[in-house]
């Protein structure tokens, strides 16, 4: 399986989980589960091409105007965060599967989680920085929908809004930073 599978599942798990009906608990959580469960055994199968320092990489044509491929990568300090994410990610399923109540619209909590996973997984496996910036505004991006889940409550908007304040501006200032760097080094690839 290619790596980039191991981003583009939990996004497209999060596109089905968002259009599941609110009563789809059992089937909500076993979507996410086997999505979450099935990236980390795909991940921990790529350990022996990358156990003696191997680098596994893909590139996929992004925007050839300004000269940027999407570029998958993954070496072995990839590997350990990748397995973190989506081994946690599994877990966080599991839990959450019996810690939600039965009056909450789970598949909207499992679509947002789907995808804040997907996106630390491109974070993660971003071979490029102007890739890697864009992968953690969305982490930014659905760790507020994560935080403000429970949009009726004050504690939770709120929370929410300082969350996407924080890492909404800490995402412009790396973006700017990747900028600068790319624009000295004269390439915007890890490699």
């Amino acid at each position: 399986m290619p790596l980039i599978s191991l981003i583009l599942l939990p996004f497209l798990g999060s596109l089905i989980a968002a259009l599941l009906p609110a009563n789809a608990r059992t089937g909500e959580s076993a979507l996410a589960g086997l999505i979450a469960l099935g990236c980390t055994i795909q991940a921990a199968l790529y350990f022996p091409e990358i156990a003696n320092g191997g680098v596994l990489q893909e590139q996929y044509t992004w925007l050839p105007l300004l000269g940027l491929n999407l570029s998958i990568r993954m070496d072995g300090f990839a590997w350990m965060f990748c397995m973190l994410v989506l081994g946690i990610g599994s877990l966080v399923v599991l839990y959450a599967r019996y810690y939600m109540s039965a009056d909450d619209p789970v598949p909207r909590f499992f679509a947002f989680f789907l995808a804040f996973m997907g996106a630390m997984a491109g974070v993660v496996l971003s071979g490029n920085i102007i890739q890697m910036a864009m992968f953690w505004e969305l982490t930014s991006l659905f760790s507020f929908l994560l935080i403000g889940y429970w949009h009726h409550r004050r504690d939770a908007r709120r929370g929410a809004r300082m969350a996407l304040t924080v890492t909404g501006a800490g995402g412009l200032c790396l973006l700017a930073g990747v900028l600068i760097l790319g624009h000295i080094v004269g390439s915007y690839a890890l490699d």
